[in-house]
């Protein structure tokens, strides 16, 4: 995957060093020149020197080819703009904005980007957000037989009750956070736009069970 980053301090380098290593292309957007010596001589992505919003800047670094986008800059206006553009006009699919005050972050949220607002958990959970598939659980019991994961849905369960996914998928959702807060699903409970779904599975099913979240439920099942 082509990935995007907006903002290269602390956070910024540190993802697109991990990504790297992962073996995704990465590109790091800005505006300050020496901010990329935080990326280290190791780093073999695009550095743009640019505005993280502007149009023609994300397109210097790649962009339209991307499969996420990070906005981790320091100004919480910014990575909100940028995230924006990337995700209406850009189309990109995974988005997240890194946002230093807590009580922006749900008013975000409802703009359908994705925020992180605790800051020793930024690195970590732009992971998540912007690699749905294969994240590190976020829980594992000592036996390492079952743990807990946010696994990506695809669009297609939008609109659908969580026992329909349960059923289809074979796991146990124990959580849905929806608009930065948890929420506790019931049999009636539907899946809406923007919701992140926390699952119980075991361990030696991670991979079949990601598979069936992404993709969808079963077409002759639509109604």
């Amino acid at each position: 995957m082509h990935i995007v980053i907006m903002g290269c301090g602390r956070v910024g380098s540190t993802l697109a060093r991990t990504l790297e290593q992962q073996g995704h292309t990465v590109s790091v957007i800005d505006r300050d020149p020496t901010a990329f010596r935080r990326l280290g001589p190791g780093f073999g992505g695009r550095r743009i020197t640019g505005i993280g919003f502007d149009q023609d800047t994300l397109k210097d670094a790649g962009i339209e080819e991307a499969g996420a986008f990070a906005a981790v800059s320091s100004g919480d206006n910014s990575n909100i703009i940028a995230a924006r553009v990337a995700r209406e006009m850009f189309g990109v699919e995974n988005v997240a904005a890194r946002i230093y005050d807590p009580r922006r972050a749900e008013v975000y949220q409802r703009l359908g980007i994705p925020t992180v607002a605790t800051v020793r958990w930024t690195a970590d959970q732009m992971l998540r957000r912007l690699l749905p598939s294969g994240a590190e659980p976020l829980w594992r019991d000592p036996s390492g037989r079952v743990e807990l994961a946010e696994v990506h849905t695809s669009a297609a369960w939008i609109g659908r009750r969580v026992a329909e996914l349960q059923e289809e998928t074979g796991v146990r959702v124990a959580f849905l956070t929806r608009q930065g807060e948890a929420v506790l699903p019931t049999a009636k409970t539907v899946l809406q736009d923007g919701d992140l779904v926390h699952v119980i599975m075991r361990t030696d099913e991670v991979e079949q069970v990601e598979a069936a979240c992404a993709k969808g439920p079963d077409t002759e099942d639509r109604r």
